[in-house]
């Protein structure tokens, strides 16, 4: 059966506390998704948010992010006043002020701190995560002024909201769709406490750094400041710490989005004092052994592979391989002289289809920035298709998404509100303006939970018809 869902980062729900949480407004969100007929709300990584303020570069690969923690939850355990919440009340401005929110969150979670009283239940919790617990509090007390007490408490808070409101969703008929990155980050705790697990110099610094060569977009190529992995060392453990990170993802998320899929092929390493990529080299990943490791360890789990950008033949077959689906993603599809893989009429069921992504423009910010050659062509493969246009560029290319042959279809929210690049989540390579879009609680009503909903069932039962005859006729076809 076809399934869909909707693209929406915990930060950009509504509350009134200026970032989005484990709130009301979140439980509303999964009635709006379960009432709009989709099946899975797809999220951005949930961990301690870091440089830039993105989800991406978190201290721990474990540890939550505080800002999400519901601060009227902790009201109602008696851990903070409604006078003490009034003070911290705002309006939903559209944007995250992060420094705002660092500043009342840290004031407020340490009252709520200082008046807890561990229960049966918290000692339970500390007992359990304690391999990754005891790092996580030894490494954030070297950083901030607080006690280890202080940060169990808050991952306590953290995890035991946050597996609610799965639990609720869940109910609800919806899965939710994590995102685990590839790399973690230099100032972190697996790096600080496990430096065996990289490529490092006797002296425990890293000799190489992750990056991409250089190519037609940057010339220089992209050096990060991750370090990289010793894939051996990690084979020599069965993936030992790999297999705990997946494991706790797992109990987070329903579905796994595994970023840059094609580092488990091949990675690209730079020498870590070079400014420029241009010297770097790609090296063999784990390839499908870590695969069938994973399967070993942790039974067969729901995952989708981030293989986007340029792709060898080894990719395509590990992917094929593993028989994860891969991503599809409309934006890429539409270049008036490329003949690309994204478009609708190339797609395999076994896949994930996307307007777009996180890092990409909303779609009427996208069709604003169109060289006119391309806009003609998506005009020409619109005119051709068979979905009811509607005059209005985001609706058509939502529809083609759910009419096409791939068996998930995720969208993020901005484009089904029709916003434009004002409502963007990321810029890559960029600093600042990223990670702070919200919607407003106004913008989620009746109206477009039913656009929603008409959408996706008149077009799942297209594309599914369509399949269907698709099939017989391949069927009639190996008959002959």
């Amino acid at each position: 059966m076809k399934t869909s869902g909707i693209l929406l980062p915990i930060f950009s729900l509504p509350s009134s506390y200026g970032i989005g949480c484990f709130s009301k407004e979140a439980y509303d969100f999964v009635d709006f998704l379960s009432e709009a007929g989709q099946q899975y709300w797809q999220i951005l990584p949930l961990g301690t948010i870091g440089a830039g303020n993105s989800p991406y570069l978190s201290f721990s690969s474990y540890a939550g992010s505080t800002y999400y923690i519901d601060l009227e939850q902790l009201q109602e355990d008696g851990l903070l006043t409604e006078s003490e919440l009034a003070d911290y009340k705002e309006e939903n401005t559209g944007k995250v002020d992060y420094e705002t929110v660092r500043a009342s969150r840290r004031k407020l979670l340490r009252k709520a701190y200082f008046r807890f009283f561990p229960t049966k239940d918290y000692e339970e919790f500390k007992e359990k995560n304690d391999p990754w617990l005891s790092e996580y509090v030894r490494y954030m007390k070297k950083r901030k002024k607080d006690s280890g007490g202080y940060f169990r408490f808050c991952q306590y808070y953290f995890q035991k909201q946050w597996l609610a409101l799965k639990a609720y969703a869940n109910q609800k008929g919806i899965k939710i769709i994590g995102d685990l990155p590839f790399y973690v980050a230099l100032e972190g705790t697996a790096f600080e406490h496990h430096k065996e697990l990289f490529k490092v110099n006797e002296e425990g610094e890293p000799k190489v750094v992750g990056g991409c060569p250089p190519d037609a977009f940057a010339e220089d190529g992209q050096v990060w400041s991750n370090p990289v992995y010793d894939w051996e060392y990690h084979k020599e453990t069965e993936y030992r710490w790999w297999m705990n990170r997946l494991g706790y993802s797992f109990l987070l998320y329903d579905v796994l989005r595994l970023d840059h899929f094609r580092g488990f092929d091949e990675y690209f390493e730079i020498p870590a004092q070079d400014e420029t990529a241009v010297n770097g080299h790609w090296e063999k990943g784990p390839g499908q052994d870590f695969f069938e490791v994973m399967r070993e360890k942790l039974g067969n789990k729901e995952v989708i592979a981030e293989d986007l950008g340029f792709l060898t033949p080894s990719v395509f077959k590990l992917l094929e391989d593993t028989g994860y689906p891969g991503m599809k993603v409309l934006e890429f599809a539409f270049g008036a002289w490329d003949d690309s893989i994204y478009l609708p009429h190339k797609y395999e069921e076994n896949c994930v289809v996307y307007t777009g992504t996180h890092d990409n423009d909303t779609v009427v910010g996208w069709y604003e920035t169109m060289s006119e050659d391309d806009k003609t062509f998506l005009e020409h493969y619109l005119s051709h298709s068979t979905i009811e246009r509607t005059g209005q560029i985001h609706l058509d290319l939502i529809s083609l998404a759910l009419e096409s042959r791939g068996n998930t279809v995720i969208i993020p929210l901005q484009d089904y509100l029709g916003l434009g690049s004002e409502a963007r989540i990321n810029t890559p390579s960029t600093v600042g303006d990223n990670w702070e879009w919200r919607v407003k609680e106004e913008q989620l009503d009746d109206e477009l939970k039913e656009l929603i909903r008409n959408l996706t069932v008149k077009y799942r039962t297209i594309s599914e018809t369509n399949c269907k005859r698709e099939a017989l006729e391949k069927e009639k076809e190996e008959t002959k």
